[in-house]
């Protein structure tokens, strides 16, 4: 009984192989046959895509219809029109005289045609101007050096007499303070914060006894002046 089912089973695999043989070959035939690799192994791949040729009419050049809607914008301006008669010429249908720039156009063209391009003699007169510019402002400079150079002996002079005058005036407050916190110390028996509101009080004190002395002095001094006038005059011969 196996032997017979045996043959049964290889002879239903011959047909169905025949079969689908029979079904490659007419596919084959009309369409191409791709390798594809997958995991499982590989098999045979069927291509039966037929796309439509396209229309395109390469031979005759391209024409924008400029009454149409579907045309766009960009293809309707001067400057596409340019292009069309650049590469087609006169089979372009474009009118080259319509090409050629508007007086008022032309203008602004030489203007900026003058003003990024200048002739040769403008570039070398503005090359000279430049020049002159750089020596003026060098020499200015360097007179300026000079004068500074010139006036440096008086300057270093005027320089060293602010600084004997500073250290001279840093020593007469050093001194003045160190009296000042001296005579605070026989005042009161001890020694003053010069901070302490005690210090400052009798530091006011003492500029207000300054003051009327220095006024005395100066009383004094007129009041002797005057004296030496007086007798000057009465010593005099009539």
């Amino acid at each position: 009984v196996s032997h017979d089912l045996v043959k049964m089973a290889a002879s239903v695999l011959c047909r169905r192989t025949a079969s689908l043989w029979g079904v490659f070959r007419s596919i084959s035939s009309q369409n191409t046959l791709t390798p594809e690799f997958t995991r499982c192994g590989s098999f045979l791949q069927v291509a039966a895509y037929n796309p439509k040729p396209l229309k395109l009419n390469l031979k005759d050049p391209y024409i924008p219809d400029r009454d149409s809607e579907k045309t766009p914008e960009w293809q309707k301006s001067e400057k596409y029109d340019r292009k069309l008669f650049a590469r087609y010429g006169s089979a372009s249908g474009v009118d080259a005289a319509k090409l050629w720039p508007s007086p008022e156009k032309l203008k602004e063209i030489i203007a900026e045609e003058q003003e990024w391009n200048p002739s040769l003699q403008e570039m070398l007169n503005n090359i000279a101007s430049r020049e002159k510019e750089r020596a003026r402002i060098l020499q200015a400079r360097e007179k300026l050096i000079a004068a500074n150079m010139a006036k440096m002996p008086q300057m270093v002079a005027d320089w060293r007499r602010d600084v004997r005058t500073l250290k001279q005036k840093q020593r007469e407050d050093k001194a003045r303070r160190d009296r000042l916190l001296a005579e605070a110390r026989e005042r009161f028996g001890y020694a003053l914060d010069p901070r302490s509101p005690k210090f400052q009080e009798m530091v006011k004190e003492i500029e207000k006894e300054e003051k009327k002395k220095k006024k005395l002095l100066k009383r004094r001094r007129k009041e002797e002046d005057a004296r030496a006038t007086e007798v000057s005059g009465t010593s005099e011969p009539a």
